[in-house]
C-alpha cells in the first residue's frame, strides 16, 4: 500500500494565516468539547425543554461569545479576511453540531444585516444581543425571497402579505405575523424583520428594520418540534401595533429589493458552508468506523467497495467546500455579490451533506439507524438543510433567472 498523505483538518486547504489557524483550532476544540455533547443532549429533548432555562443551549451560547466572532469584531477585518475567517470558523462549528452552529450564526444576523445595510448604529445596538431573521410568512414562504416577483407563475399573484408595516412620522408600526420558521425566534432579543410596506391602503415590498422583541405588542408562538436542526429553535412572531423608532430602519421600498438580494447572497453561502461541516463530520465518522468494524474477518476498510465509497464521500466534501469558498470569496471582492454563486454554494453544500450522510449511515449498517451512533442525527440535520434558507428547488429557479438578462 502506498504511504498515506496527511492532509490538513479541512482537506486540500491552502496554508492558513496565523490568525486563521488559531481560529480554526479554537472553534474545532469548542465544537468537539462543547457542541457535540450538547447537541446530542438537546436533540433528545422536546422542543419546549430544548429552550428551557435548564437546557444546555444557554451554556453553549454563553461560551460561544468567548470565540470572539461577533459582528463588531469581524467588521474590523477587511472583507476577504472577514469572509475567510467566518467560513473557517463556521465549518468547524457545524462539524460539531449543525443545529447549534446555525443557532450561533443566526444570533448574529441582525447585526450582520445591519452591517450589509450600512447602518452602523444598529450594528452597535445589536452587539451582544441574541438575534433572529424574520422574513418568511405562513402564506408566503420562499415567495418572500422574491420581492421582484420573478418567480410568480404566469398569471399568478402572491396575494396579501401576512405582515405589514407603515411609517408614521418618526416611527414604524408593525402588524401581522411571521411564520413558524423564524430561526431563533424563541430565544432572540432582536429581530431583523423583512416585510411589506403599507401606504394608502395598498401594500408593496418592502421594508426592513431591527425590532426589539421586548416591545409592547410582540408575542411568540410555540417552538417547532421538527426532524432536524433541533438545537436551532424556530417559531412564529406576532406583531400587534408594534412601534419601532425610524432610526431602526435598514431599508425602505427604494432599497428593499437590493437588501433582500444582498441578504440572500450572504445567508445562502453560509448555509452551504455549514453543510460542508456536516458532510465532513459524516465522512470522518465513516472513515473511522470503517477501520474499526470487522466483517469477513477484516476491518471493512479492506473491502474494495468500502474504499471506493469512502473516496467518493471525500471527493464530494472537497468539491462542495471548494465551490462554497470560491463563491464566498468572489462575493467578498466583487463590487456586487453574485447571488447565483451563493445559491449554487447553498444547493451544492446541502445536497452534498445529505448524500454523504446517507452514504455514511449505509456504511454503519444497522448501527447507523440507532441513536447510539451519530449518523441518524446527522442525516436528519442534513435533510433539513435542503429546505433551510429557501428550498433548493425555488432557489434554483431564482438562480436560473440570474443567468440571463431580462
Amino acid at each position: 500500500m502506498t504511504n498515506r498523505i496527511e492532509l490538513p483538518m479541512t482537506g486540500l486547504e491552502s496554508p492558513l494565516s496565523e490568525m486563521e489557524q488559531a481560529i480554526q483550532d479554537a472553534t474545532h476544540r469548542f465544537a468537539a468539547e462543547v457542541l457535540r455533547p450538547a447537541g446530542a443532549l438537546i436533540d433528545k429533548l422536546d422542543a419546549e425543554h430544548a429552550i428551557a432555562a435548564d437546557s444546555p443551549l444557554w451554556s453553549v451560547l454563553q461560551q460561544a461569545q468567548a470565540l470572539g466572532l461577533s459582528v463588531a469584531a469581524l467588521a474590523e477585518l477587511e472583507p476577504l479576511e472577514r469572509t475567510r475567517v467566518l467560513a473557517i470558523a463556521s465549518e468547524e462549528l457545524a462539524w460539531g453540531d449543525g443545529g447549534l452552529a446555525g443557532m450561533i450564526l443566526v444570533s448574529q444576523m441582525p447585526g450582520l444585516y445591519s452591517l450589509i445595510a450600512g447602518n452602523q448604529a444598529m450594528v452597535e445596538y445589536c452587539e451582544g444581543k441574541m438575534g433572529c431573521w424574520g422574513i418568511t410568512e405562513p402564506d408566503h414562504g420562499s415567495d418572500m425571497l422574491d420581492p421582484e416577483g420573478t418567480l410568480q407563475a404566469s398569471g399568478g399573484r402572491y396575494g396579501r402579505p401576512n405582515c405589514v408595516a407603515r411609517i408614521e412620522g418618526d416611527r414604524v408600526v408593525i402588524n401581522g405575523q411571521k411564520s413558524a420558521w423564524v430561526s431563533g425566534a424563541l430565544t432572540a432579543e432582536v429581530c431583523a424583520l423583512y416585510c411589506h410596506l403599507e401606504e394608502n391602503g395598498t401594500t408593496r415590498p418592502g421594508i426592513s428594520l431591527i425590532v426589539p422583541l421586548d416591545l409592547p405588542g410582540v408575542s411568540r408562538g410555540k417552538p417547532l418540534d421538527k426532524l432536524g436542526f433541533r438545537g436551532l429553535n424556530q417559531g412564529e412572531l406576532y406583531f400587534d401595533n408594534v412601534e419601532v423608532p425610524i432610526s431602526h430602519l435598514l431599508a425602505g421600498p427604494d432599497r428593499y429589493a437590493s437588501l433582500v438580494y444582498h441578504t440572500l447572497a450572504e445567508a445562502n453561502a453560509h448555509v452551504g458552508n455549514l453543510s460542508v461541516g456536516m458532510a465532513r463530520a459524516a465522512y470522518e465518522h465513516a472513515l473511522a468506523y470503517a477501520q474499526e468494524r470487522k466483517q469477513g474477518g477484516v476491518p471493512i476498510f479492506h473491502h474494495q467497495s468500502v474504499r471506493q465509497r469512502l473516496f467518493h464521500m471525500f471527493r464530494k466534501v472537497e468539491m462542495a467546500r471548494a465551490l462554497v469558498r470560491r463563491a464566498m470569496e468572489f462575493n467578498a471582492n466583487a463590487p456586487a455579490p453574485a447571488l447565483q454563486g451563493s445559491i449554487a454554494a447553498k444547493i451544492t453544500g446541502t445536497q452534498t451533506a445529505f448524500e454523504v450522510a446517507s452514504e455514511a449511515l449505509q456504511l454503519f449498517g444497522g448501527n447507523g439507524l440507532t441513536r447510539e451512533y451519530p449518523l441518524e442525527k446527522l442525516l436528519r440535520d442534513a435533510r433539513a438543510g435542503l429546505i433551510a434558507d429557501g428550498c433548493n428547488e425555488i432557489l434554483a429557479l431564482k438562480g436560473g433567472s440570474l443567468l440571463v438578462a431580462d
